[in-house]
């Protein structure tokens, strides 16, 4: 080896050597940034898992019955094995806190015009491809930004801002079980009404556990077919269809969404066998809103729905027998939002968006425009 080249390798190897301590320091520090919950930090024990050999456990909250050792998290992101223990890691800890609309859950037989103290944490425990908020819902807790609240934080918050609920909202609220029981038994105590918004993806004893607290939830039916739930939800249809029939038979106010993507879910079939099974299993009475998709996360290369889509799926619902059938995501469409009494057509509760520009229903559901009593939540 010629002088010259020698001086060059060994140039290259005191080079190498100054540099492995730059990559061991990068890693270390790369490592610790996924995981600045710390190890000390006191967390909330979760409800509902069971312990398993070898310091693992099961979590029981939903169907995806995560199996986790020591240190790992379920799918949800937000639930972990701790010393054979599982913990929530966004008990108290909201990442998104709004006062809304309810008509913007949506929920339109649930005392419309009035607002809604609103909050989110991190996670969820499936993983939509067209998710509109995935920015929180699939982040772990450490890469959102949250706040630090108690539920009697967030039961005084609400009353102070004039809502009337509180909704759990946003991202997947079951995911976050125990901090939303806590601020919902909370809420029944200080005369407050609480709603859940979710994608109904929880197994069937937790949820009867928390619809006892509850005063109405909006669930998502995302899809009336298996194959649009594993590719495109990352879940399954039959414990949602299992969840929606264990809100209608507690009693607790039932509303349900649909949103509507363009190829995957809107064929006419699958819509009339949706609104059948709503009529048989539920009621003629249960609200459904079919939503217009928009181009969101996974999914940018789709168009919007065409509102031809959803005024024919409207009508497919009401040939059913559904009563009350409504279109979201159209603001401009004000018939398609609005109450219409069932025996006559007259509108009675007029919307624009999510504002109440009329509401001809009393407190007693009733209306003198209107034979039939309309269900609902009216005060």
């Amino acid at each position: 080896m010629k002088k010259e080249h020698f001086g060059i390798v060994i140039l290259i190897f005191i080079l190498a050597l100054a540099f492995i301590p730059i990559v061991k320091y990068t890693l270390f520090k790369k490592e610790k940034a996924k995981t600045p919950i710390s190890e000390t930090q006191e967390l909330h024990e979760a409800k509902f898992w069971k312990v398993l050999a070898g310091g693992r456990v099961q979590c029981e909250l939903c169907p995806n019955r995560c199996i986790l050792g020591e240190g790992q998290r379920g799918l949800c992101k937000v639930r972990e094995n701790r010393g054979g223990k599982l913990y929530s890691l966004v008990y108290g800890k909201p990442v998104s806190i709004n006062v809304d609309p309810i008509e913007k859950k949506p929920f339109y037989h649930f005392l419309p015009g009035t607002k809604a103290y609103s909050l989110a944490t991190a996670g969820c425990n499936l993983s939509c491809k067209f998710c509109q908020n995935w920015d929180i819902s699939q982040r772990f807790p450490e890469d959102v930004r949250s706040s630090d609240m108690t539920p009697e934080q967030v039961v005084e918050e609400a009353i102070n801002s004039g809502a009337e609920s509180i909704a759990f909202t946003y991202n997947e609220p079951t995911v976050w079980y125990e901090y939303m029981d806590d601020i919902a038994k909370l809420a029944k105590e200080k005369g407050l009404r609480t709603v859940l918004v979710s994608s109904g993806y929880i197994n069937p004893e937790p949820f009867k556990e928390l619809l006892k607290v509850l005063d109405a939830a909006r669930i998502d039916l995302k899809a009336f077919n298996e194959k649009f739930y594993n590719e495109i939800v990352g879940g399954k249809l039959e414990p949602v269809k299992e969840s929606i029939k264990i809100a209608h038979q507690s009693g607790t106010w039932l509303e349900i969404i649909a949103l509507i993507v363009p190829g995957y879910n809107d064929k006419e079939e699958e819509i009339q066998a949706m609104c059948q099974w709503i009529n048989d299993e539920l009621s003629a009475d249960t609200p459904i809103h079919f939503l217009r998709f928009q181009p969101q996360y996974k999914m940018k290369d789709l168009p919007p729905t065409p509102l031809e889509t959803l005024q024919k799926a409207r009508e497919i619902c009401q040939e059913v027998g559904l009563n009350y059938v409504y279109a979201g995501n159209v603001p401009e469409d004000i018939e398609a939002n609005s109450t219409l009494c069932p025996d006559n057509g007259q509108p009675l509760i007029v919307r624009k968006g999510y504002f109440v520009e009329e509401n001809k229903v009393g407190r007693d559901g009733t209306s003198e425009d209107c034979p039939s009593k309309i269900p609902g939540v009216w005060e």
